[in-house]
């Protein structure tokens, strides 16, 4: 019996390994599966968690008040220096482009395991945007052994660094798997219809509204590069839309991180509850969050993952960003860059609300990121090289 290690520790690591934890669990007379979660994001991971069921075998916790990227890295490289000695794992799984992908794969390089990269060979070539992301994918590619590409652009980034053809295997992305599995969890099941319009009304939105054809804009940012002055810009274009459009709801669900936080007092006031058609609420967990972007009409956001799952749900993605390492979303015409810059987030979200055609070609585009199977893709691969 192989061990398979897969370690990660944000919430989106959590949603787009859970799937794969799950793949590999199936096969308990052939691989050994063990889970490690650093608890970067602690109280969002657990959530996930939670949700797909995967309960760690070994838990860094590593979450401090204040930390900085230095401890982030630190904790996780010597937290996992002792467990893969304990454990000795036949091969490591990372995922993407997280502090704690990149510590956890070092620390398997000293100890001479085999790492396998998910999501593996996305690039921007800025190692500033997004940062400390690109730079985080840059090594942790340099140290992998094997790369599951979830695009035939993806792979032929590596391909282009170097990285041998027989160590790329391309899989689309489990973030799809992941989604497709919690869609239909919703759909299959009235009652939790039914809790998960209640924890939305609980967390400050009536999903009630949106009947009648009621229009919602879903609304998320937390990226470094845009603290500041990024995020006063999008704070400003978002109050000018919320006034242009006082038919449409727009519901921002937080990021607990101050420097996003400030910029939304800055500019809408302490007291979030006098605006009639915009809807600042506390951080969803995933599968209402997923709840509410299937109820969404436009999502516009920072966010890497939500321009691979958003797509599949038919929901045109304004990206709050000036690069991304997804070119493949816009090649297919599902996702389009409208940085942090006023003008360009007013232009193209009153676009997307006043034309329908223009509406109906990114709502139907094709997702370029896979068909829900992308776990089986590298469980199979992972089973031939062991």
């Amino acid at each position: 019996m192989k061990k398979i290690m897969l370690v990660f520790g944000t919430r989106p690591e959590a949603i787009k390994m859970a799937p794969l934890v799950k793949e590999f669990q199936k096969y308990p007379d052939e691989f050994k599966t063990i889970v490690c979660v650093t608890g970067q994001h602690r109280e969002m991971l657990d959530q996930v968690l939670h949700i797909f069921g995967v309960i760690p075998d070994y838990d860094l916790d590593i979450m401090k008040q204040g930390q900085d990227l230095y401890d982030v890295t630190v904790r996780v490289l010597m937290g996992m220096r002792d467990i893969l000695k304990k454990t000795q794992p036949n091969i490591v799984l990372v995922h993407g482009d997280t502090t704690t992908s990149t510590a956890s794969a070092l620390a398997a390089f000293y100890q001479q395991i085999p790492v396998g990269h998910i999501e593996a060979g996305l690039r921007t070539h800025n190692i500033y945007s997004p940062w400390p992301e690109e730079m985080n994918r840059l090594i942790t590619g340099r140290i992998a052994t094997f790369h599951f590409s979830p695009t035939l652009l993806s792979c032929q980034n590596l391909l282009d660094e170097g990285v041998k053809k027989e160590a790329i295997t391309i899989t689309g992305n489990t973030v799809v798997d992941a989604l497709y599995m919690v869609v239909d969890k919703i759909k299959n099941n009235k009652a939790l219809d039914v809790k998960l319009k209640n924890i939305l009304m609980n967390a400050g939105y009536d999903i009630n509204r949106l009947k009648d054809g009621k229009r919602l804009v879903l609304i998320t940012g937390h990226r470094r590069e845009n603290f500041g002055s990024g995020f006063i810009s999008i704070c400003n274009a978002i109050k000018y839309l919320i006034n242009k459009f006082p038919d449409v709801d727009f519901v921002y669900p937080m990021h607990l991180n101050p420097n996003v936080r400030e910029p939304i007092y800055n500019v809408f006031g302490t007291d979030l509850s006098n605006w009639n058609n915009i809807f600042f609420i506390e951080p969803l967990e995933y599968l209402s969050f997923v709840y509410l972007m299937e109820k969404s009409t436009i999502v516009l956001t920072d966010s890497g993952g939500i321009q691979e799952e958003a797509p599949s749900l038919g929901k045109p993605v304004l990206v709050m960003r000036d690069t991304t390492e997804r070119p493949e979303a816009l090649d297919a015409g599902t996702v389009k860059l409208v940085g942090t810059g006023y003008d360009k987030i007013v232009g193209e979200l009153s676009a997307l609300l006043t034309d329908k055609i223009y509406y109906e070609k990114m709502s139907k585009a094709v997702n370029p990121y896979g068909d829900g199977n992308a776990s089986k893709r590298i469980r199979s691969f992972v089973c031939s090289i062991l």
